[in-house]
């Protein structure tokens, strides 16, 4: 079944921009290894063409190739010969809760309570520079990513979308760095979250909070957006945080 090749929205022309000089297979790796987790890149999504994919990467094609390689070691991309054929982004698996479990331990509550600073002075930015550059007609993919949240059924895709979310909110606000560092920092945490995702009420609370950062960008109103965007991500923090010393 062929898959809808998506439109490039801010996000996805960042993951696309030309990597950084030092250590370019790398730089690749992470670059389209972290947007393919974050599910800004679509399942059986089939990637442009070598040539293509090089040039707007601003690599060669022979580490694009290592790049490649690399991500189909990891089990993100397969690559398929013959008519029709070419790289297609492979969805992994999120790991049980046990796992989740696990790795969360391995964070202390100080490492947890820094990351959710960086995440919240990363959101809040976004949000306020969002609501200064943002015409509202430049909203409807967040629309579309709040509701998809709102209709997410399990704790996997909910916590995918909820990181989505704040990348595309870093996209709004027309600066690339800082949606490649969202994207970095969903990676990070973003299966983290799915532990606190099964709750359907909390999945209620975080859907709203979206829709209610949407309006304050929508208005204009920057420093609200700021604050709601803010908080929303320091409550998800502070609800691992929680679950860290539950442990």
């Amino acid at each position: 079944m062929a898959v809808k090749q998506p439109t490039d929205g801010g996000a996805r022309r960042a993951v696309f921009a030309p990597v950084d000089n030092r250590a370019r297979v790398e730089a690749v790796v992470h670059r389209l290894g972290d947007a393919i987790e974050l599910g800004l890149l679509a399942d059986g999504e089939q990637l442009p063409g070598e040539s293509e994919l090089a040039g707007r990467l601003g690599v060669s094609t022979v580490t694009l190739r290592e790049a490649l390689m690399a991500l189909r070691q990891q089990g993100l991309v397969t690559t398929r010969r013959g008519r029709g054929g070419g790289s297609f982004v492979s969805l992994p698996d999120v790991p049980g809760e046990e796992r989740l479990r696990v790795r969360l331990r391995g964070w202390s509550t100080e490492e947890l309570r820094d990351l959710g600073d960086h995440w919240a002075a990363l959101s809040g930015t976004a949000a306020r520079l969002a609501a200064d550059r943002t015409e509202s007609g430049d909203l409807a993919q967040l629309r579309r990513t709040a509701q998809e949240l709102a209709s997410a059924e399990n704790a996997a895709a909910r916590s995918r979308v909820y990181g989505r979310f704040h990348v595309e909110l870093a996209a709004a606000a027309q600066s690339a760095r800082l949606t490649r560092e969202q994207v970095a920092l969903q990676r990070e945490i973003g299966a983290l979250l799915c532990l606190v995702f099964g709750d359907d009420a909390y999945r209620e609370e975080v859907a709203d909070r979206h829709r209610s950062v949407i309006s304050a960008v929508q208005d204009g109103a920057h420093e609200t957006a700021r604050t709601l965007a803010e908080r929303c991500v320091q409550d998800s923090a502070a609800r691992l945080i929680a679950l860290r010393m539950s442990l």
